[in-house]
């Protein structure tokens, strides 16, 4: 499976990463696709938009905040739509070095859940280390994944991280 473009337009200061598209997110070609996934509507409640609106009215309104959103990879093996199911030897990260060379404007990078951080790490370890030498302004955050079978935290605590993260 290969992952999708990124919500990117502008100048970002912001960039959210998730691991890899699910199976409904892939089949819809939308990031957050899945109707259970809290994503939109806490991007929604945070910037103030309106959460019924189309997907590329939601995608233009997170680019006109100054937010992009891509994932960690780029394609892999899995299946199903569980981070756990990942085939770790198939993993093939984003450009992350060209897109922050491009993007200098991203200051935060924001996890959306422990995988897409442990995946992000595992690949780009040279890239993170020299951030923190170069980037002393640069923040790294990791949020609660939006994701439905992230059950265990409710969306309106889910909000409430990721407000601290974002805002």
């Amino acid at each position: 499976m290969i992952a999708f473009e990124p919500i990117l337009a502008g100048a970002p200061t912001v960039m959210i990463l998730g691991s890899m598209p699910s199976q409904i997110s892939l089949q819809e070609n939308q990031y957050y696709a899945h109707p259970r996934n809290s994503f939109w509507w806490i991007m929604s409640e945070l910037f103030e938009f309106d959460f019924s609106m189309s997907y590329l009215e939601r995608c233009l309104a997170l680019e006109s905040a100054g937010v992009a959103v891509w994932d960690v990879l780029h394609n892999c093996e899995r299946k199903g739509s569980l981070d756990s199911a990942i085939v770790k030897r198939s993993e093939r990260s984003n450009d992350f070095d060209l897109l922050l060379t491009r993007y200098p404007s991203i200051s935060k990078v924001i996890f959306n859940g422990a995988a897409a951080q442990t995946i992000f790490a595992r690949h780009n370890e040279r890239l993170t280390q020299f951030i923190k030498q170069t980037r002393p302004d640069f923040r790294w955050h990791r949020c609660p994944s939006t994701s439905p079978a992230h059950a265990s935290i409710s969306k309106h605590d889910k909000l409430k991280a990721w407000r601290l993260c974002l805002l």
